[in-house]
Order: structure tokens, then sequence, then C-alpha cells
């Protein structure tokens, strides 16, 4: 299943231990709990500011500049007039959107040399905290001694209370969302601004330099950035996309640290990472490793292998499935990461060995006795549970990231499911409005690559997936596997779903009931609406079901492990809401006779230049500033750095986050973490685990001395400071520093 990565030759043989609660720079910590928490520990490391100057809901602090990009990324604000900084991979699907063969942005690049030319995005969304409330007591009341159905119920109804209060009269939008697993629960108050433009974008060959090969490896040399601007009402509200719309006055942004780091500076990245399951047991990480990442890596590999076939033979394809290709493709290898990681570290044994020692302790401590057996209760429960959660998985392959036609017919299944309730005249008003609605489907959709990723994927889902997800409709077409081939692509011409023209010709008949009927009958959409049906049926419900006795448990479990060791310090899983994590600029040694290096540079990407490669092309622009070493403002003791290191912990969701120094100052834009770092959603070590992140002045270099855009950078404070006393200095009085 690894055989895309086995030329690696990858071996992992250190060992390492994880204990439960953090180690230094361990942790994904609560902008408003660092006070309490570990400033202290912070300031010991480096930083020098304050916990006020971090995170403050009464004056201007560093979590204003920070943004929720897009749902998914992080982003930070970098000038006055709101311009943002983020990765290239999180505006990917941005910068695709406004690409054709004619202006191919992602081959090219795209920059805006006046507010004009900034293009707007449908969809697109900056999200700012306002403030963080702990609302645990509240919660914990509501909840009570209830369980199942009735606890989710009350706890939903107080959240809604708060989050109704806290809004009222505003713009903002507040969520309460649970922390180690319903022992603690804060609420966030945001304000989103959605109208927000893209303003510039390097060529891939420098945004995605080194593609699939080097993703998620060290060394890096990918410029993985771009950058927008988030627009408001000319009162500096949140509005929809108006020409009237004017740009954003930030209340505080990034100034641009222009000195560069050294190895061991302190380091702070702050973002909005997505998810780890740090307390995972030891049958959970079992389960990951032996039987959830096997099948998910197979599903995605023959994906890849017919995306990336198709996207090397047309043009046309490649700009339609790049941000397809880079959404499955990136996950995929994290995977395969992930579980080289947790096997060859025995994630799974040192798990156990946390939890005999919790039975112990619990054995041994008055008033804890019963918990002992919570440990066999949890291998009952994941035994029980398998088949519900690998039917999930494998849904969510098939029918998320595979052929994509099956999801789009489900656009049209509510009207094929209430089309009773309509007069015909309104049933064709709904018609015409979703026909009229395929044209953004059909403008990245290959019938022929979507018709292979099928062939590709059924034998996989077919062997693999419990019988409690099923489609009658498959079954029939491709019950002989030995003839796939032809019964596939007869699949495809017995539907309409995959050709606008035909769709549209099927539809366009007048006769709304008709073409109702038509819908329903059609064989892609039956195989999609069977398998959400069965999952709605049976997995879902028992997911459900596993879930809430996990999270019960899971609950029970922490709470007690916090009470038998209390002086441990514990950092809350993440789960999307804002959280900064710290650490420093430092390499690694992750295997014997490997040594990472802190960061890279110049030099490095055209040693890896192969001309006219798709991964490893270099613009001749960048060849030629190299040759002469004209690097300006933007080079560190003579050379340019691209990317470094730091031991920042961080996951998905931190991709944009930017990198932070002692001061507060912007040092560089958090994109990956090296291999065998990807187990940290998990288990952490400080010894190996590390972040990437591509240096803010390589971001500027691009922008200025590559792209020649300029103005870009004339908007962000640039600030020099002496080595010796890290006085901030503004950049006209740079000569005399340096002097």
């Amino acid at each position: 299943m690894f055989s895309r990565f086995k030329s690696l030759g990858i071996t992992f043989l250190l060992i390492v231990t994880f204990p439960l609660a953090n180690m230094a720079h361990e942790g994904m910590w609560i902008p408003s709990t660092l006070a309490k928490l570990v400033i202290g520990d912070m300031q010991d490391a480096g930083l020098r500011l304050t916990a006020e100057e971090i995170y403050s809901i009464n004056q201007s602090s560093l979590k204003d500049a920070i943004v929720h990009f897009g749902g998914g990324c992080t982003a930070s604000v970098i000038s006055e007039d709101g311009l943002i900084l983020t990765n290239h991979h999180c505006g990917y699907g941005q910068i695709q959107s406004h690409s054709s063969v004619e202006a191919d942005y992602l081959k090219d690049g795209f920059w805006a040399m006046d507010r004009s030319q900034e293009l707007p995005n449908e969809g697109l969304a900056a999200t700012f905290v306002v403030r963080i409330e702990d609302v645990t007591k509240t919660m914990l009341k509501a909840a009570g001694d209830l369980e199942g159905d009735e606890l989710n119920q009350a706890l939903a109804a107080q959240a809604k209370k708060l989050q109704d209060e806290a809004v009222a009269g505003t713009q903002y939008e507040a969520e309460v969302k649970p922390f180690f697993y319903g022992n603690e629960y804060y609420m966030i108050v945001t304000e989103t601004y959605r109208d927000v433009r893209l303003v510039g974008a390097p060529p891939s060959s420098v945004g995605k330099f080194g593609g699939d090969t080097d993703n998620w490896m060290w060394p890096r040399h990918t410029g993985d950035f771009s950058l927008f601007r988030i627009y408001a009402s000319p009162n500096n509200e949140p509005a929809s996309y108006s020409e009237e719309n004017v740009p954003f006055k930030a209340d505080r942004h990034l100034a641009i640290n222009m000195e560069g780091l050294e190895p061991g500076d302190f380091t702070m990245v702050f973002g909005f990472p997505g998810t780890t399951e740090q307390y995972l047991t030891s049958y959970a990480v079992d389960y990951v490793v032996n039987i959830e990442n096997p099948a998910k890596i197979d599903m995605r590999e023959a994906s890849l292998n017919v995306i990336d076939a198709a996207m090397e033979a047309s043009d046309k394809t490649r700009i339609q499935y790049a941000a397809k290709q880079s959404r499955i493709s990136n996950a995929y290898k994290k995977w395969i990461g992930q579980s080289m990681g947790l096997e060859r570290y025995d994630a799974i044994g040192t798990k156990k060995a946390h939890e005999e020692k919790f039975v112990q302790m619990a054995r041994s401590t008055k008033g804890y006795e019963g918990m002992h057996s919570l440990m066999s209760d949890f291998e009952v429960l994941y035994t029980k549970s398998r088949d519900v959660k690998l039917a999930r998985n494998y849904l969510i392959e098939m029918y998320y990231y595979g052929p994509e036609v099956i999801r789009f017919a489900q656009r049209f299944g509510k009207i094929a499911g209430t089309h009773e309730e309509f007069t015909d005249e309104e049933l064709q008003v709904e018609l015409n409005n979703l026909v009229a609605g395929v044209d953004g489907f059909y403008k990245d959709y290959d019938a022929q690559v979507d018709r292979d990723i099928f062939k590709a994927l059924w034998p996989l889902f077919d062997a693999g997936c419990p019988e409690i997800l099923s489609s009658a409709t498959a079954d029939k077409y491709l019950a002989d596997l030995e003839k796939l081939d032809a019964n596939v692509n007869k699949l495809y011409e017995d539907s309409f779903f995959d050709d606008k023209d035909e769709l549209v010709d099927a539809l366009d008949n007048k006769n709304p009931r008709k073409s109702v009927k038509a819908i329903v009958e059609d064989p892609l959409f039956q195989i999609g609406w069977q398998l959400l049906e069965a999952y709605r049926g049976g997995v879902q419900v028992g997911y459900g079901e596993y879930r809430n006795e996990e999270d019960a448990m899971m609950k029970v479990y922490l709470k007690n492990w916090m009470a038998l060791m209390p002086l441990e310090t514990y950092s809350p899983d993440a789960n999307s809401t804002l959280r900064l994590t710290y650490g420093k600029m430092e390499g690694s040694e992750p295997v014997d006779g490997v040594e990472y290096q802190p960061y890279t540079t110049m030099d490095g990407i055209v040693s890896k230049y192969i001309p006219g490669d798709k991964e490893f092309d270099v613009p001749q622009k960048l060849l030629d500033l190299h040759a002469n070493q004209d690097y300006g403002k933007y080079a560190t003791d003579g050379e340019l750095r691209v990317c470094f290191l730091g031991s920042n912990h961080t996951t998905g969701g931190n991709s944009g986050s930017p990198a932070i120094d002692a001061n507060g100052n912007l040092v560089g834009l958090n994109f990956d973490r090296t291999w065998e770092s990807t187990m940290s959603d998990i288990m952490f070590s400080e010894e190996i685990c590390r972040n990437i992140m591509v240096d803010v002045k390589y971001v500027l270099f691009i922008v200025d001395k590559y792209a020649g855009a300029g103005h870009l950078v004339e908007e962000m404070d640039l600030i020099w400071s002496s080595k010796a006393d890290k006085l901030q200095i503004p950049e006209e009085a740079q000569q005399e520093v340096m002097d």
C-alpha cells in the first residue's frame, strides 16, 4: 500500500516516550489561559511579551491579527489596510477557480498591481476571534448527571442560550465547544468578513516547489504563500461582496522582522489547528494504525494514480484537477508517515504502559478503585464499533473523495425527495434553478477521469467495506468484477449526470414530474442515494452511539487521570479554535545518521532544479536572481533563507499560521511538518517533531524582487532590530543599525 514511497527507504530507529501530559514544547494552548498556565515557561524560553500583549479583550493584542481563513486554514493581517498572508495551498482553490488555459494563474502566478485588480472569491471568509470565555461551570451544571441523548440535548440548549446572549445586538457569532472531552467548555465569540479578494500568488513552481515528492519532507524549499485582502463596508463592518466595499482597517497587524532568526531563537505559532487526539487509548491507536489508515491510503492511492496520469497528459485537466489532487494527496502522504511513525515509535506499547500505570494508581488510591476496569471497557467498545467506523471511513473515501459525479447528482436529491410538496409550476422553478447552477461543476469535471477513478476504487470498496453500507444499484451493475471496465462504462452511459448537455436535455422536457422520475431512476443518482440511505439507516446511528459512549468514557478517563496526577499541566486537543504553540528554531536528528539543519537557502532550490519537471522546475528569473546573488534587503548574513524548522506543536489548520518571534513580529509562515512529525496528532516527541515554515523574508523577496509587486511590501511595517538588545528600529533607520 505504500508503493508510491517505498523508494524513499526511510527507517525509524529512535525510541521515544510519550507522557500523557505535555512536555516542554508540546501543547496547543488556549490564548486566554496563558497567564495561569504557561506564560512563565514561555518567557523562560525567550518570549518578551506579556500574556496581555498576546491575548486581551480590553486592548489590541496579537490575537487581533490572526484570522481563521476559509474555515480550514489560518492567515495573519500584515498591513493596516487588511492585507492578509496565508499559504499558497490554502488559497489554491481560489487561485484555481480564477485560472484558465489562457490565464493560467496556477502556472504563472497572479499579482494585482493595484487594488482594482484584486479578485473577489465567492464563499471565502475571514474570521476574527473577539473573545474567549470559560463557561465550564455553567455547562457542567446543565449537564448534571444526564447521559446519552438527554445529556447532548441539555448541553446543546445551554450552549444556545449562552451563544444567543453573547451576540445579542451585534454582528458577532458565538460557539460553545467542549475541551478535554467535556471536562471543560469555552465559548468563542467571532466576527466574520465575507469579502476576501485575491491579491497575489506565486507560480506553482515557487508555491508548490517540490510537489508531492517534497510534501511532508525536509529539506524543503517551497514558497508556500499567497496574499489576500479583507474588504469591509465603508464603516468597516462585515459585508458581502460589493464594489462599494473598501479595504478593511485592521485594529492590529503584524510587523515584519527583517533581522531574521538564528537557531535556538524563540518562536510561536498562532492559529487554528484542526484536530489532534493526544489522549487516545491504545485500542483506538491500534484501529488507526492497523485498520483505518491502511484502508484510506489504499483508496487514495488508487485515485491519485488516475488523476496524476490525467493531469500529466493535459493542461486542461491539470487545471481542472489541481485543487482536487492536492486535497487528496496531502492527507494520503500524511497518513503514510503517521502510520510509519506510530509503528516505529511503538505508540501502542507506550499507550499501554500509561494505561497500566493508570490502572495501578486507580487500584491503590482511595476513591478511585472503580476506575481499574475502565481500560477493559475501552477494549470492548472499540471491538464492537469496528464495523460502523470502517464503513464510515469507506463512505468518506468513496463518496467525498472518489468519483465526483455520485456526489454531484445528490444536489438533486432534495427535490427528488420532496417533489410531492410542490405544484408543477413551483417544481419547474426548482429544477430550473438546479440546472442553472451546474456550470461550476462541469467546468472542472472530466467524465473519463471520473470513470477511471470509479474503476480504480470500486474493487477496494467492494472488498473492504462492511456489508452494512451498500448499494443495490451498484451491485446490479458491478457484481462481476472481471467485467468491471465494461460495466462501469455502461453505468456512466446509462446516466445523464456525467454530461452537462445530457443533463439539460433530460430535464428540459416541460414536464417537471417526468424530470423528477428521470432523476430518481438515474443509476449514478441511485448509487449515491442508496449509499447515503444505508449510512443514515445503520452506520450513522451506530457511529453516533459509539462516539457518545467513547466521549463519556474519555471524559471519565481524563478527569480521573488529571486528578491522580494533579501537578502536571494539560493542554486540550485541537478543535479548530484559536491556539498558540511555542518552541524554537531548531533542527533535529530524526533517524540514525540523518541530521536536519534548521534552515534551507536559495542554493538548495538551484541544486534541486530539473528543467521542465512538473515538481522541480524553476522560473528563469529566479535562477537569474540567484546567479547574480541579487537578494537585496531580504538576505540574512549574505544568504537568502527559504524555509526553517521549529519545535512548535502544529497540525492541519495551522497551515498559514504566522510564525512569530519573541517580540511579536512575523518571521515566517507555517505550512507543513516533517514526515515523521505527522504522528504528533496522536503522539508528540519534542526530540523529533518539527514544523516547517517559509521564511517571511523569502516571501517578501518573491513579492518584490521576483514579481515586481513591491507596492505590497510598502504597505507593511518592516522592523530591523539590533541583535545585541533586540530594540525595534523602523526600516528607515536600518542602515544606521547595520553600520
